[in-house]
């Protein structure tokens, strides 16, 4: 893809309101084996909301949280704060409940809505500028500091009825006018290297988003239907699993449930989704359990001229069924591809494609589309970007990656010295990724400079390379390599369950380990040696993009 016009902004609102307009009988936004609500239950409730706001003194530009687990509900709140003018904050459900205090209280949040069970372990009095609480799958109240909010929930209905008293219909949506530069949602990240921060997205960040879709996926319309599997309270769920397809007559299905492999994979098959978005967690978790033990197995077969492409192409249609068997590509995002499992897939000719952003970007930087892209990059600069390293040879000397563009965020909220950390003197985003871009444009990621480890003769070395070796090993669910006494020590979360099932002991499994380790040294630099093994009785703690909280383990 070739993009040369300058960016022009579209109201992401009023692209919302035309969509509802022109697919007002079609379906819109599901629970997984559950409801279906078209796009005029949608507009309907949005409109309630919308009264219910106005009644109750919401403000333009007043913050609405959403803090539950994916469902049809949370995307009518996120649509009804943007298209009434407030500022969605949403957060994850997964929170603990001190965190939770927390962000609605440093948003300024006006109202939360909530499901019951998160909110039996809130505590009101931590929140005390909150308005109102409300159970998202009823609007039921479960918190208010206003007889006024009190009554108008008493008389939802009727102050619905009198404000249409006629049937509603799509004449009725005249939803707010957003600018380009206006502040639309603050997304609290979670991330790998500390606490987190209130990202202020604006506008304009959501619309090139949506216009990079529409020119990424031309083939996505109002037919199409998506699975939404990733947190919609991350960035990178929220945008490409539910925004783009609000604007484009799309019908979302939210699991509403954990997003276990068999989960999905039963998903697929019934929606047959048009697009799939996904980290690169779910790939490797199908690689390790179904497609690894065959091709170890079978090794031989593969080295045989002929054959082996026979069983590639046996693969790759089955894989391809696997997921759905209508989708145009499986786009990973959100954390690193393990080279292997990246290797393989390329090689059967599976139409996958791995994108670079952050929520700070709303979140694309990179990107290329499948039959286009590189093994082992992350794409090329999305539509109106600008991308740059930090470096005197940008090619063969890694650096920090730079970006500018219309989709970049517009600062941290209440936090003015993070957000002048954030960007250079003359306003390029400093990600704190570091990579090197090639003659052709691509970029390809080494790693977090706040992640690398300075070697014993001033080496830079990247733990994630290191790691990607050793989760290649039979049995490692995943690994996290830190420096400790000047030396590198591995990490490893085993798969008990599974040694368990072949036969092996948890100590027979970590001596395995153990014994394994030189085999592991032996495919790496002399300078990035692994010194120890520990193991992880439980897995690492995780962002909602699925990586590790790497702070949590730093022992230097």
């Amino acid at each position: 893809m070739e993009f040369n016009s300058e960016f022009k902004f579209e109201s992401l609102n009023k692209l919302f309101e035309k969509s509802f307009k022109e697919n007002w009988d079609r379906p819109a936004l599901s629970n997984y084996k559950g409801a279906t609500l078209a796009y005029r239950d949608v507009a309907m409730r949005i409109a309630m909301l919308h009264v219910a706001f106005r009644v109750c003194g919401l403000r333009k530009g007043d913050k609405v949280a959403i803090c539950a687990r994916n469902q049809a509900n949370w995307g009518v709140v996120f649509l009804s704060a943007l298209t009434y003018g407030a500022v969605a904050v949403p957060i994850l459900h997964e929170f603990k409940a001190g965190n939770i205090h927390y962000l609605v209280n440093h948003s300024d949040a006006a109202v939360l809505f909530t499901d019951e069970a998160i909110w039996d372990n809130l505590q009101e009095s931590e929140m005390p500028r909150l308005a109102a609480a409300v159970q998202i799958n009823n609007f039921k109240l479960l918190s208010s500091r206003s007889n006024r909010i009190t009554r108008t929930r008493e008389h939802f209905n009727e102050l619905f009825g009198r404000t249409y008293p006629n049937e509603f219909t799509p004449d009725d949506i005249h939803y707010y006018e957003d600018s380009a530069d206006e502040l639309a949602l603050i997304n609290y990240t979670s991330g790998t290297s500390g606490f987190s921060k209130g990202v202020m997205i604006p506008y304009r960040a959501l619309s090139s988003n949506v216009q990079f879709a529409r020119l990424a996926e031309p083939q996505m319309d109002k037919e199409s239907n998506v699975v939404s599997m990733l947190p919609s309270a991350h960035m990178y769920g929220l945008m490409y699993e539910f925004i783009f397809e609000m604007t484009i007559g799309a019908h979302v299905h939210f699991l509403t449930r954990v997003p276990s492999p068999k989960v999905i994979m039963q998903a697929f098959s019934d929606i047959h989704p048009g697009i799939i978005i996904a980290v690169p967690l779910i790939i490797e978790k199908i690689y390790k359990s179904k497609l690894k033990p065959v091709i170890d197995k079978n090794k031989l077969f593969f080295k045989i001229p002929g054959l082996d492409k026979v069983l590639m192409k046996k693969i790759h249609d089955e894989l391809y069924k696997t997921f759905g068997g209508a989708f145009e590509e499986v786009i990973l995002g959100g954390a690193a591809f393990n080279p292997e499992v990246e290797d393989f897939f390329h090689r059967v000719g599976f139409p996958y494609t791995v994108g670079y952003g952050m929520t700070e970007g709303a979140p694309i930087f990179a990107y290329a589309h499948w039959n286009e892209a590189k093994v082992g990059s992350c794409g090329k600069a999305a539509p109106w970007n600008q991308l740059k390293i930090n470096s005197e040879d940008p090619q063969n000397i890694p650096g920090e990656v730079l970006v500018k563009g219309p989709n970049v965020f517009m600062g941290y909220f209440k936090n003015a010295e993070a957000t002048a950390d954030s960007f250079t003197k003359d306003g390029w985003f400093r990600t704190g990724d570091i990579g090197v871009i090639d003659s052709d444009g691509y970029l390809f990621l080494r790693g977090r400079s706040k992640c690398m480890i300075l070697g014993p003769s001033g080496q830079n070395i990247y733990p994630e390379e290191i790691e990607a070796v050793i989760n290649n090993v039979t049995y490692v669910v995943d690994s996290l390599v830190v420096e400790e006494d000047g030396k590198l020590t591995a990490l490893i979360y085993p798969d008990y369950h599974q040694a368990e099932l072949d036969g092996m002991t948890s100590e027979a499994l970590e001596a395995r380990f153990q014994a394994d380790l030189p085999e592991i040294n032996k495919l790496l630099p002399g300078y990035a040696q692994v010194k120890k093994i520990e193991f992880m009785p439980e897995d690492f703690e995780r962002t909602p993009k699925k990586s590790i909280k790497r702070y949590l383990y730093q022992r230097n």
